[in-house]
């Protein structure tokens, strides 16, 4: 499997963290913009390579904090992966009751549109009729956009989100000071 690096260039790694946060370091939220600047670059690597975030350092962390950078951005990246895919599920549920509602009213329309057209002919019977039946289709808008679009980002910004949660983490030290 081919490899693709994002570099990150910090002058301490506290500012790959979210400094209002006041979770434990491995909860911590990353700070939104290096969250940005790493899912910007994901998103521009083949969806086949395996991603490498590789973080260059000017100052040394300390060596616990060092040793959970990779452990704190994979379960950061797996929450918000988790997050989506509750937000697809809560889409395509949406999706169903929308499908449901729609066909029931659009069912409901053109049984009204059958009745109306039974009435009598003329311009007010059609011009009722017709709109019955476009009112109807109408109501199946929203499932339809649902089922046919806007899935999509949410399934690709999911499937990102699992790739950046499961990405090797490299940390680049200054070389040490001789004394």
């Amino acid at each position: 499997m081919k490899t693709a690096r994002i570099q990150l260039r910090l002058r301490e790694l506290p500012q790959l963290f979210n400094s209002m946060d006041p979770s434990p370091f491995l909860d911590r939220d990353l700070d939104a913009d290096a969250e940005e600047f790493i899912v910007s670059w994901a998103r521009e690597h083949p969806k086949d390579h395996e991603l490498e975030l590789t973080i260059h350092l000017t100052t040394p962390p300390p060596a616990d904090r060092a040793a959970g950078v990779q452990e704190a951005i994979h379960h950061y990246f797996s929450l918000r992966a988790q997050m989506k895919q509750n937000e697809f599920r809560q889409l395509m549920r949406r999706g169903r009751l929308s499908l449901i509602i729609g066909l029931l009213f659009l069912t409901g329309c053109l049984f009204l549109a059958g009745i109306v057209a039974g009435l009598g002919t003329g311009t007010a019977s059609d011009i009722v009729r017709e709109g019955l039946t476009i009112v109807g289709w109408v109501a199946m808008w929203r499932p339809l956009e649902i089922y046919l679009y806007s899935w999509w980002p949410l399934r690709d910004e999911q499937r990102l989100l699992a790739r950046l949660a499961r990405m090797q983490v490299r940390l680049v030290l200054p070389p040490a000071e001789k004394t």
